[in-house]
């Protein structure tokens, strides 16, 4: 049986460990092979399902279905609704027999370690905030789903376009519900409150679109038409539903990446970004776990 995960970056100092090591290869990597699998793939081209990708759907459905069924505590307070801790608690409490119901008898012995990834990407129960790192937790979790051998090398697109847009509806519905904050402070370089990794994905599905360059994102209509297709557009709808005034200034960073003339560069600079802004960040990388599935020892090669 596999371990749960465990923290093993505790100061500044170990981010230099977490660069070297095989997690930080593998994440990286599997970030890249999805980013190539749903290029120029839209939401409704994946049509065939397979039984593993449908049943890791309704594991999220049924996360959905409890938000209706723990409503939103009366309070003053405009962030942080209570009832979040409940939602968070009941899924902290069923996350290893949902788990055992989707993944095949052989593969139990895994839920040690992918569980904690599944309960830790959808946000912190003690702050009722929600940030990159917990969105990281998500794509661990897909990542191990992978290297587990449930999910295989033709579910790479799907795992991308179809798990992760239901994994992204039920964030969104989690974050209006539950009033949740975003974590930390961003600062200038957030692409916006909450998410980056469907920023990434999103703009490798619209490589090559014929009929979208980047300059068009910010139109209302666009995003209206195109938004169920294409996560980038999904999140700036998003975007629009929660923020207020001129694009330009309550999102200024997709704002300057919208005069950028192709989305191949839109999609090579976000992930130089990501790498960044993200995983070379002490601030959010304290908070990922490692086991033997995302390994910490260091790697034989160095970054790609």
């Amino acid at each position: 049986m596999l371990a749960p995960p465990k923290k093993e970056i505790f100061n500044p100092d170990d981010m230099s460990k977490w660069l070297k090591s095989e997690a930080y290869q593998e994440y990286l990597g599997f970030v890249l092979s999805i980013n190539e699998a749903v290029q120029g793939k839209k939401w409704s081209s994946i049509k065939v399902l397979n039984d593993r990708v449908e049943k890791m759907v309704k594991l999220l459905d049924c996360l959905d279905r409890w938000i209706d069924e723990i409503p939103p505590t009366e309070q003053p307070q405009r962030f942080g609704n209570k009832s979040f801790r409940v939602w968070f608690q009941k899924l902290k409490d069923e996350s290893s027999n949902m788990l055992k119901d989707v993944l095949p008898q052989e593969l139990h012995h895994t839920i040690p370690e992918i569980e904690v990834y599944l309960t830790e990407s959808v946000g912190n129960s003690t702050r009722i905030d929600y940030g990159s790192g917990h969105e990281m937790s998500f794509v661990i979790f897909l990542f191990c789903l992978f290297k587990i051998g449930f999910l295989t090398l033709d579910d790479r697109a799907a795992a991308g376009v179809v798990i992760f847009e239901r994994y992204m509806s039920l964030i969104r519905k989690l974050q209006l519900t539950y009033r949740m904050e975003p974590a930390g402070s961003h600062g200038v370089w957030s692409l916006d409150d909450y998410q980056f990794v469907p920023f990434i994905w999103g703009s490798s599905q619209l490589i090559e679109h014929q009929r979208l360059p980047p300059k068009s994102f910010p139109d209302p209509d666009i995003v209206e038409s195109f938004a169920k297709d294409y996560m980038f557009l999904g999140c700036i709808k998003f975007i629009f539903k929660v923020k207020n005034g001129p694009f330009a200034e309550h999102s200024n960073q997709l704002w300057n990446i919208s005069g950028v003339p192709t989305w191949s560069k839109v999609n090579s600079g976000l992930i130089k970004m990501y790498k960044a802004e993200v995983l070379a960040k002490y601030p959010v990388m304290q908070h990922v776990l490692f086991g033997s599935l995302l390994s910490f020892k260091e790697a034989n090669f160095q970054e790609q």
